[in-house]
Parts: structure tokens; sequence; C-alpha cells
């Protein structure tokens, strides 16, 4: 704002007026995410917003198509809707302040004019800033009255819905004083005089909108909306406003209004007998500070049972940590004594949050204070938890060989469920506690099932193949999503615990990666869901040389590709001598591996299975790519690189990712387990001509992950979680016990050495490509990590944390995939639903 500004409106009392207004979270209003002063400017913070205004369009169009104009008209009025019933009217409605981003409308600068005219209390003259544009302002705006309500923003929208229609407002004239005068004494002309395709609903719906006296409008912007979608509403409301503007009533009027008069008396009547009229269901973006964004996918964000607040993992100094966000408030604040949560999950009260952090599961109050020791025994530190009814906890083994139970007043834990052969995680309440719905598999994933536990019959049976798991509701329905996303409901029977109906898709496409742990759903009816987040399917790719700077070159412009389905299955690898890139790449047809010739040249297809073919690596004399395959039998392969001749199986088995050591005597692979070993992910290995099935290199209770090996062999870098918060170590290889050495702090991914050895490279927890010097000798000398460059969302930073999605040529340029066209970014991944059960009920019983 203009520095002037400042000293007629005093800084404190504008901070504290905005303040009032940033508590607004709604799809169709742009969030403020900061506001404050420095060096004498009054300044806040909102997101940048790809697009154009509503007033550029109309310049460049005049008038807009009718379907469309109603459609902005209305999502806007739905917005508007949200803010009257919190408290705060917007004043300046206008063409400006409406952004267009991919068609759908964002209202900017909610409440700003209510806070400078709070903050300069009757001083506003002196600030030369109007509040409301003439225009659109109403006549009790116009007219400098004292008390605005929600039906001023009403006739604002009206005469921007009017322009749309018509290619200009309601009153035109040579000055802001005509134009005022205009306002308050003269009436517009109808609609339909300047555009006669109109509908006569439309035209009758802002007529009332722009009557004189607020008590004549539409008292709530939904109404106004409602109208707008009514057909019939020309020949009711419509019609009483036309009459009151054509001054004289007949005795024809009178009798009507006498019909009227009875007509209301019995509406009254029906108004005191009618049921209860179900509370709207109001959804909106969450929309945070970037240092307090939630993770998606790990933990779901948890509503409480009221929905006045909600739990999430977000980021912290010492690790992921949990965090509270209010409803009344636009910031969250961290959970003390939170630090390295992996899970967590709240009480049915609300009260309590229990959380684990390194296999030790404990229970903090909502309200702050000292955290609370429930179990350390065979506590997996990932997979989620249940709280239930009963007062009992009930989470995931280590290895999620199955399911533990213990009290949460402490206790000793018994086993709920074991399996020898199946996953067992992510358990959520069945209603009255009676045990749990979780999601059981083969190792791998590759198709969820639902599975419910039932603790007073202590028997477990599977309830939906090909789903994963959400929430049984008090209705009797089961609540769940498909490996693709979709959210669905099928009927559930409580009593027989078994799915008695079919799935009804909810019309929501929730963030891909099945199995994330992606949506919550409160006991008042709140839900809260990870939405869009970087789904990569289909999208266009190309491949780029970024240097130590972080300049990017493109290696050849006339190729790009499409990356597959799952967006962690794909993957690139740069041969020994650089002169190849091997490329997973989804075909349509599957997932399978290619070959580009650098710089220039065809890439060709190297792997034809109808399974998925991804994340290759080279072998040390080129001749061959090694890749893994889920297919029959699945394991890790490798074909010649020149693609001749046909796949050959090297080990069998469930393999997330792995390569054979330049010296040809080691398969190095990153396996998840099942109860064989603890924790979720492990480096396991397999001596070539010795082993015939893999031995853990690495396997702790916690996950290890993206294995590296130093070019001479001697030294492995990897990731894991012990600390709270993945970090990058170092151990000598392949005696992985012989010692360790730490080199990331503050969060760490995906390592990769360079070509001569004598660096380390990973992607910090800030998304910054990180070198750290080896100084070669008989031990490890690594010294203090550097950065090198910001790895964009576009390059793919984002997805690091299940493999390395970069190599390094010998010259230390770096290879990427950068996306074309778009971003990759989160931010607003997050929705809320109040009141969802409403919307629930109309989807399942239509």
């Amino acid at each position: 704002l203009k520095p002037e500004l400042a000293a007629v409106l005093g800084a404190e009392r504008f901070v504290v007026e905005i303040k009032t207004t940033a508590a607004l979270q709604h799809p169709h209003i742009l969030p403020l995410f900061d506001s404050g002063t420095a060096d004498g400017f009054l300044f806040y913070v909102m997101p940048f917003i790809e697009g154009e205004t509503l007033r550029s369009k109309l310049d460049r169009e005049t008038q807009l198509g009718i379907e469309e104009a109603i459609r902005i008209t209305t999502e806007v009025a739905d917005a508007l809707d949200y803010a009257h019933r919190h408290g705060v009217i917007h004043r300046d409605i206008k063409p400006e302040n409406i952004l267009l981003h991919d068609g759908r409308p964002m209202v900017a600068d909610f409440g700003i004019a209510l806070a400078l005219s709070a903050a300069a209390g009757g001083r506003m003259t002196e600030t030369g800033l109007s509040l409301g544009t003439p225009h659109y302002m109403s006549p009790e705006q116009a007219t400098a009255e004292k008390e605005i309500s929600a039906r001023s923003d009403v006739y604002s929208l009206a005469s921007v819905l009017y322009e749309m229609l018509t290619g200009q407002p309601p009153h035109l004239g040579g000055s802001a004083q005509q134009i005022i005068m205009k306002i308050v004494t003269d009436v517009p002309r109808p609609v339909t005089e300047l555009r006669k395709s109109v509908p006569p609903n439309v035209a009758a719906a802002v007529a009332k909108a722009l009557e004189k006296l607020p008590a004549d409008r539409f008292e709530r912007a939904s109404s106004f909306a409602g109208a707008l979608a009514n057909p019939a509403f020309h020949t009711t409301e419509g019609v009483a406003s036309a009459t009151w503007i054509g001054g004289g009533v007949s005795r024809h009027a009178m009798a009507a209004w006498a019909g009227l008069g009875v007509f209301l008396l019995a509406a009254a009547i029906w108004g005191w007998l009618r049921p209860t009229v179900a509370p709207p269901v109001i959804r909106y973006g969450l929309a945070l500070p970037p240092s307090q964004v939630p993770l998606i996918g790990a933990v779901a964000p948890t509503p409480s049972p009221d929905g006045s607040f909600l739990v999430y993992l977000g980021p912290g100094d010492a690790g992921n940590q949990l965090w509270i966000k209010r409803r009344d408030s636009y910031t969250a604040t961290p959970v003390a004594g939170t630090a390295g949560t992996q899970s967590f999950t709240l009480s049915p009260d609300g009260g309590w949050i229990a959380f684990i952090v390194n296999g030790r599961l404990s229970k903090i109050p909502v309200s702050g204070g000292s955290a609370m020791l429930l179990s350390s025994t065979d506590v997996a530190s990932q997979f989620g938890l249940a709280w239930l009814s009963d007062g009992s906890i009930v989470y995931p083994m280590r290895g999620a060989a199955g399911l533990m139970r213990v009290s949460a007043d402490g206790g000793t834990p018994s086993v709920a469920w074991r399996s020898d052969s199946l996953i067992s995680m992510r358990p959520s309440p069945l209603p009255g506690g009676r045990g749990v719905i979780f999601l059981s598999c083969p190792p791998g994933c590759v198709e969820g099932q639902i599975w419910a536990l039932d603790l007073k019959a202590n028997s477990a049976r599977l309830v939906l193949p090909g789903a994963f798991p959400g929430a049984v509701m008090e209705s009797g329905h089961l609540v769940y999503t498909s490996e693709d996303g979709g959210l669905f409901a099928v009927p559930f029977d409580l009593g027989g615990l078994k799915v008695t109906g079919v799935p009804v898709p909810l019309g929501e496409r929730l963030a891909s990666n099945a199995g994330n742990d992606l949506f919550r759903i409160s006991a008042s009816g709140t839900l809260v869901m990870a939405v869009g987040g970087t789904d990569l399917a289909g999208r266009t790719f190309e491949m780029v040389w970024v240097d130590r700077a972080g300049r990017e070159t493109p290696v050849d412009t006339a190729w790009n590709f499409h990356l597959t389905a799952n967006a962690n299955n794909h993957g690139w690898a740069l041969s020994p001598d650089g002169t190849r890139l091997a490329v997973g790449i989804s075909t349509g047809a599957g997932d399978d591996i290619w070959v580009k010739p650098l710089p220039r040249g065809a890439a060709y297809r190297v792997t034809f299975d109808p399974g998925s073919d991804s994340r290759p690596r080279w072998r040390a004399d080129g001749r061959f790519v090694t890749f893994r395959a889920d297919r029959i039998p699945s394991g890790l392969y490798q074909h010649r690189a020149d693609g001749t001749g046909a796949d050959s199986l090297l080990v069998e088995g469930v393999i997330d990712e792995g390569m054979v050591t330049a010296d040809n005597r080691w398969l190095v692979l990153r396996q998840g387990s099942v109860g064989q070993v603890a924790g979720g992910r492990n480096i396991t290995g397999v001596r070539l001509g010795t082993d015939t099935t893999p031995v853990p290199l690495l396997a702790t209770d916690f996950d290890e992950m993206a294995p590296a090996l130093s070019p001479d062999g001697r030294w492995m870098a990897y990731q894991s979680d012990e600390t709270g918060r993945t970090e990058v170590f170092v151990r000598p290889f392949p005696n992985t016990d012989a010692g360790k050495t730490q080199v990331s702090s503050g969060g760490g991914l995906a390592p990769l050495w360079s070509r001569d050895g004598t660096e380390l490279f990973y992607l910090s927890g800030t998304n910054d490509m990180m070198a750290a010097r080896v100084t070669p000798g008989a031990g490890l000398d690594i010294g203090a990590p550097e950065v090198l460059f910001h790895v964009r969302d576009e390059l793919l930073g984002v997805e690091a944390l299940y493999y390395t999605p970069w190599d390094v040529a010998r010259d230390g340029r770096f290879i990427m995939a950068r996306l074309v066209g778009g971003d990759l970014s989160q931010t607003g991944a997050l929705v809320v639903v109040e009141n969802w059960i409403e919307e629930l009920k109309e989807k399942v019983n239509p």
C-alpha cells in the first residue's frame, strides 16, 4: 500500500483488522498469506495466480457467453456467501478483483477495504483511497452510509454480471460524480433490452439484485445464485420486483397481494412445522505459508470431531512435526514435543494426539503439555494408527506383518492380528470400538485389499479387493479410494462387517499414488482430502542438462516423452561413456525401457513385456541395462542395450530398485519387507554365483532407500529416516556394519556420486542440490556440504523420496527431466469440505 497511508491508518490497527479476514478459506477466495509493516510500508501477501482478471477478459471480449457469465457469477456468489456467513463484507467487488485461473474465478483483496476503513476510522477521506469502485458501488456505498451489509456485495456482483451480459455496467457517466448520481436516482435498463437472448429469470434476478433499497434485494448471495439457476424465478419474485418498479398498484395487484398474504401465512406455519434444514456443504482449499505446508501422502491431515481444527504432519527444524490449524486462524501452530513424528491420530474426543517417533508410541494433549509414552513394543514407525472409542489404540507392528493393540492409558501391548504373507497397515476405526478396517496386500501393494478386524471375535476377513481404505461411517457406508485416486462409497453391514451393495463414485479425484493416506472424515462430517497433487500420468517431459549453477539446456529439442501412470515408476540413467540414456517411458501399451542416443538420434525401445518395466541402470561395460519389472515373475531383469535378444531374470522377488556393482560381484537391491526383517524398506544384496536369494545389507527399524555405490565400490551412500527425518548416510561396502557417517542435516534425499568419486550429491530438505567434497584415502573424509542450485519442482525434485530423478555426467553436469508447460507445485492440494456427510447422503441415496 502507499507509504503515506501508514501515517493516516495506523499500522497496528491495520494488521489487527486484516487478520479478521485472513481466516477465510474458500476455493474461490484468494487467500492471505501474510501482512504487516516494514520500513513505513503496510503490506499484505497473496499467492500469484496464473491467468487474467475478469477486467482483462471483458476488455478483450466485451460480452461473455450467457452460461459462462452465470457460472462465474455463481462461483463468486458462493465465495461471497461463505464470507458473509463469517461476518466479512468485501465492499469492492469489480472485474479487476475477480481473477480467472483456468476459467475459474478467485476473488482477490477480500476484506482489504474493510480493514482499511476500520483502521482509518472516520479519516478515510485523508487517504485518497476509494472504498468501492463507482460503476459497481451500491447506492448505500455511494451515499456513504455507515452500515454496509451483505446486500451491498450482492448489488456489486449483479453490476458485474450486468456488464458480462451486456458489455457495459448498469450506469454510465462522464465522471465518478455522474455515475454515483445515476446509481442513487436512475433505474438501469433491463438487460433484455441490450441482449434479447438473456433468459427471463436471469433478467429478473439481476433487476432484483440492483434494487435501490437493500431490503428489496436478495438477502444472501446464495439466493441470487439460486435465482439465476431457477428458470421459474421470473414468474415469482421477478414479477413482484417489476410491479414495484412500475409505481402504481392496480385492483388486480391488490387482489394478488391479498392472496400472497394468505400464502405467506401458510408458509410461516409450514416453516414452524417443517423438518430441520440440513446445514450447507462448504468447500474450500486450505492455503498455508510455505513453511507450514502439510506433507501429502504419508498421513492425511485429520480434522477434529467437531471440525473446528485439524492436525497434520508438516516441516520442522528438527524433522517433521505435528501442526494444528484452527478454522478461525489463517496460520498453523506447531505442537511442541512432536519432532520426528511419522504417524499420528486423534482421540475420539479430540483432546489428545497419539503419535509415533522412531518406534515409540506416545500421546500428547491438543491443548499443549508433556508427551506420555504408551508403547515401544513392536511399533512400526510408519503405516498409520487408529484410536478406538473403547479406549485402545491399534497400530501396525514392525515390518507391517500384523497389528498390535495397546490401551490409550499405557500398558502391555498385545498382538491383534498377524499374517506371514500380507502387509497390514493404515488401520481406521469401526463405529462402536468393535475393531478396524485396514489395508492388507502382498508385498509391493500393487493391488490394495480392505480387510476388517473384529476385535470382539478375534478374527479378520477380506471386505473389498482392489481398494484402499478410508473410513466406515455410522450411516453404514465404507468410503475408500480406488487405485487411480477416485473416491467411492459402498453400503456396508456394520453387524456382519461386509459389503452389501454396489460402489458409488463420489465425484472426487484424489492425489495419485495408490495406497497413500489421502483423506480423513470427522465425526461431524468434515472431509479433508488431498486432491490433484503431482499426477505425472500423460504429462510431457523433455530431458535437460543442468550445470552446477542451475542453468538448464535441452538435451535434444526434437525429443520428448510421457511418464508412466504411476509417478514413481520411471527413471533414467546415463551410460558409463555418457553417449546413451536409458529411460522408463509410458507408451500406452505398457511401461518399458527405451534407450536414447546422445546428443542426437532416435530413441529405440528395448523391452516389450506388457507389464511395467522401470528404473533402469547400466552395467559397467555399457552392454546391458538392468531394470525392475512388475510382471510374472517379478524381479530385477537385464536386457542388451542395443535392443537385441531377450530379457533375462537376475533375481526374482519384489524389487523396488537395483544395480550390479562395477566388479560384477553383487546385486544391490532396495526391497520392502513383510515380517522377515524389521523396517518397511531395506537394502539387500545378492552375491552373484553364491546367493540364490537376497541377504540383508541394511535391515533396521527404519526405511533405508536409494543405495548408491562409489565408483571404486568401497562405499555405499543411502537415505534413512532413522533420525525422524530422511537424511543421507554413507557406510563401507559390503561390510556395512563397519561404520556409518551422516552427511546431511536438515533433510537429505537421493544421493549420487560424481563419476570420479570426489563428490557426493544429494537433494536437501528444501529442494537444493547439495555437493559434499570426498577426499580419497584409506578412510572416508567427507567435507561440509555446499548448495549448488535450487531444484525446481518442474525438474521432479518433488518425487525424489522414492527414486533418484537425475544422473550426473563426467563433466559434472546433471541430466534431469523437465515438465513441458505447466508446473508440478503441490500448493493448494488440500481441500476441506464441511458438512460433507450431507453431500454423501445425496450421492448414495439419489
